[in-house]
């Protein structure tokens, strides 16, 4: 760990290996106040700490934004009025008690209704995850399929998985196999084909090295905002 000032904040970060012959750091500020460090390996220390300080006021207020997001953000109760998200809109979530009804989870008119036969918060958490979890998978697919247009290096439709991870949106593996966050499923379809679009990249360019970036403005040449845009609404997403 690796560790400087800036103004009244100690900022500490953690140093990852980029490939040889990169000459760029890679900074990721996640929405859990973590950072980290990707530095070409010839680099010594200071050279990145050298780096990282030049672009401390954008970390200092990257962990800001977070951090107020954070102070927003409240426990989730899994009772009626709460707000949830989907597709980058919020529902009032309605919570409907019925000894003889299905147990089940319905978009309609502007909410999120679930129906189970006792409340239980753990219980409404239960549905409202396996329902995020089922749009997720169904969501997905749809935009891979229309990003897979575009994403012409692809030879073959690679396969795709869900997992809840806290601090990624997404992961290629060496052997192509994409892995998405169910809880991107809140966000707006934009976020959706930008974090689709990135890991299709990794399928060229496994690194993040300046050809990455070059292929992924090629294909979506806004790519920066939408990931403002995402990254800002992040705490809502996968805090709440």
């Amino acid at each position: 760990m690796l560790q400087f000032s800036y103004g009244d904040e100690q900022i500490t970060f953690e140093r990852l290996p980029r490939s040889e012959g990169i000459q760029r750091v890679l900074i990721k500020v996640h929405p859990d106040c973590r950072i980290e460090v990707a530095a070409p390996t010839q680099a010594d220390d200071n050279e990145v700490l050298a780096a990282v300080k030049k672009r401390g006021r954008w970390i200092y207020q990257q962990l800001r934004d977070f951090r107020q997001q954070s102070a927003y953000v409240t426990p989730r109760q899994y009772i009626s009025g709460e707000s949830h998200y989907y597709l980058g809109k919020q529902y009032l979530l309605k919570v409907l008690e019925d000894p003889n009804a299905t147990q089940q989870v319905k978009l309609l008119r502007g909410k999120l209704e679930v129906t189970l036969r006792q409340k239980s918060a753990e219980k409404v958490q239960q549905l409202l995850s396996d329902w995020y979890k089922a749009r997720a998978k169904e969501v997905f697919a749809k935009r891979l399929d229309a990003m897979l247009e575009q994403a012409l290096w692809v030879a073959e439709r690679p396969s795709l998985s869900i997992l809840t991870m806290q601090t990624q949106w997404g992961s290629c593996s060496p052997q192509g196999r994409l892995t998405l966050n169910p809880h991107l499923v809140k966000a707006p379809r934009e976020c959706i084909d930008y974090v689709i679009l990135h890991e299709l990249c990794h399928l060229a360019e496994h690194n993040h090295s300046e050809r990455f970036y070059r292929l992924l403005s090629q294909v979506m040449p806004s790519w920066e905002r939408v990931k403002a845009r995402l990254d800002a609404r992040a705490g809502y997403y996968v805090l709440a």
